[in-house]
């Protein structure tokens, strides 16, 4: 009834730019905010950015003024453009979607997760 579905990672060099999206289009179900974690080898999954439907956005300070996440409501759609990437941004980034708010899924996490997508900056 759920199914979150990334796409857009890859291998990019320092200083280039990626642009994530997933897909909620085959979930039955419309969310009221939607957000992005990220986990990296070794380390704890952490929160990325999130966003409602009605457009206001979080961010976790080490992405601010580097990333920007959007909400394609209609679409059911979020999308992650990050720029000015980092090799210390190298993880698996996941999607994330609840019917609460983006308070909840900025702070812990919403009910439903993808299966991420690799990003991997390097030289």
């Amino acid at each position: 009834q759920v199914q979150l579905v990334e796409s857009g990672g890859g291998l990019v060099q320092p200083g280039g730019s990626l642009r994530l999206s997933c897909d909620a289009s085959r979930s039955i179900f419309s969310f009221s905010a939607m957000g992005w974690y990220r986990q990296a080898p070794g380390k704890r999954r952490e929160f990325v950015a999130a966003i409602d439907s009605g457009g206001t956005a979080d961010y976790a300070d080490s992405v601010k003024g580097r990333f920007t996440i959007s909400m394609d409501n209609a679409k059911k759609m979020v999308y992650l453009q990050m720029n000015s990437l980092k090799p210390e941004d190298t993880a698996v980034y996941l999607c994330n979607a609840d019917f609460r708010s983006r308070e909840v899924v900025a702070a812990k996490g919403g009910i439903y997760w993808g299966q991420g997508t690799q990003v991997t900056v390097s030289s």
